[in-house]
């Protein structure tokens, strides 16, 4: 198992649309830890922790987010080094 940690940004209309909590429901399906929050620029960051692929299965959901969310970009960083996380939360 290739555990990763991948830091992003989602831009676009994702505040206000159940992002966070849709994200929150994703990252539980796939069994991947982190955070997410929203920012004062109107954007969405989250950091993701797990195993590769199903980091990978939730970035791909965030560049769609949940029905009313209009995803305009998401920003990626691959982190050399993270503490371990437990669980997903969302965080002010």
């Amino acid at each position: 198992m290739n555990r990763i940690s991948v830091r992003l940004v989602v831009k676009g209309t994702v505040q206000g649309v159940s992002y966070r909590s849709s994200m929150q429901v994703k990252a539980a399906q796939h069994g991947v830890d982190g955070w997410v929050r929203n920012r004062g620029d109107g954007s969405v960051e989250a950091l993701l922790q797990g195993d590769e692929e199903d980091v990978k299965q939730v970035l791909k959901w965030s560049r769609i987010g949940p029905p009313n969310a209009e995803v305009s970009e998401v920003e990626e960083e691959l982190l050399e080094s993270c503490p371990r996380l437990d669980g997903f939360q969302i965080t002010s």
